[in-house]
């Protein structure tokens, strides 16, 4: 069962998914909710701790669904086998891995809040790193390994940024396409 607090949280995700930022005032969360300001206070310090905590909430699960989905299959299987499974991860609605409404209000948001910069930044950091982890076995270093997991993730984010953005199917077809390119086990090079 869902405490108060995180239906509160969770009804912010939506609402900056439907309508960003400017969407996010407690008196229309509450009205949704069904709940009062009251119970708004009871479990945040203000509209900026709400911020905060939506924020650290968001960052929270988009990291927990990416590296979960990396240990299920094991960093040892080789990069096309693990790359193979968060493609096929895309278009499921429980894993967080693709939500594009959300990272388009979420980057949109950072152009002009330094804490939600804060928050792109190291959410930024934390899934390339990831990759990075996960390309690492077939580079050459640590640099090359970098500019592998550079491809996939930033066809991600400019998938979120065009307008209308690309569905989780549309997305999912084109890494479908990258995986030929993707070394088949941990001793393969990575191509050039």
């Amino acid at each position: 069962m869902s405490t108060a607090r995180d239906r509160w949280l969770d009804e912010g995700l939506k609402v900056l998914a439907e309508e960003g930022a400017a969407g996010i005032r407690i008196d229309r969360i509450a009205a949704r909710l069904n709940l009062s300001k009251g119970s708004f206070h009871h479990h945040f310090d203000g509209a900026d701790g709400y911020k905060k905590e939506l924020l650290a909430r968001f960052e929270r699960l988009s990291v927990e669904a990416l590296e979960n989905a990396i240990s299920a299959v094991g960093e040892s299987a080789g990069p096309r086998t693990v790359l193979t499974q968060l493609t096929k991860l895309v278009g499921s609605d429980d894993t967080g891995l693709y939500r594009p409404e959300v990272e388009t209000a979420l980057r949109a948001w950072a152009t002009w809040d330094a804490d939600v910069r804060a928050v792109q930044t190291r959410l930024d950091e934390a899934r390339l790193a990831a990759l990075q982890r996960v390309w690492r076995p077939a580079a050459a270093g640590d640099e090359e390994a970098r500019t592998a997991a550079l491809l996939p993730y930033l066809l991600a984010v400019g998938a979120t940024v065009v307008f209308p953005p690309v569905g989780p199917d549309r997305l999912r077809d084109l890494y479908e396409l990258l995986l030929p390119l993707v070394p088949d086990d941990p001793g393969e090079a990575v191509p050039a």
